[in-house]
């Protein structure tokens, strides 16, 4: 497995994760239900190519690569768990999880809920 992203034509999560071999689409799975459980009323879309969530703006995105899990919280659940996220491979506004690891599902869910409150009182204050 390479680079492994759908063509541009995946328009759906699930397309998108049954791109995948049996192992990395559970671990994607998982991922996916610990975000809907985060943020229930989140709307499930593809953007950039990649799974991402939207609730008074966007909350998060995944992408899957041949070694790891990329997560996208941004602009600020990077920042705001910086400490958390100390011990996992980071870029600018990424970080990766890697698949030989169970996923940090505890803390995921912080972040998640965390961006939810955020895009909240964004959208309470504009």
């Amino acid at each position: 497995m390479t680079d492994a992203k759908p063509n541009s034509s995946t328009n759906d999560v699930t397309a998108y994760i049954a791109h995948f071999p049996q192992g990395v689409q559970e671990t994607l799975e998982e991922l996916r239900r610990t975000i809907k459980k985060a943020a229930p009323l989140a709307e499930e879309i593809i953007s950039y190519k990649m799974p991402a969530y939207k609730y008074h703006g966007m909350l998060v995105y995944f992408a899957a690569y041949k070694k790891h899990i990329g997560f996208y919280a941004t602009p600020t659940g990077h920042k705001e768990f910086e400490k958390d996220l100390a011990p996992f491979k980071q870029g600018k506004g990424s970080v990766q999880f890697p698949l030989n690891k169970p996923l940090p599902l505890p803390l995921i869910t912080k972040i998640v809920k965390f961006r939810v409150r955020e895009n909240l009182e964004k959208s309470l204050n504009s």
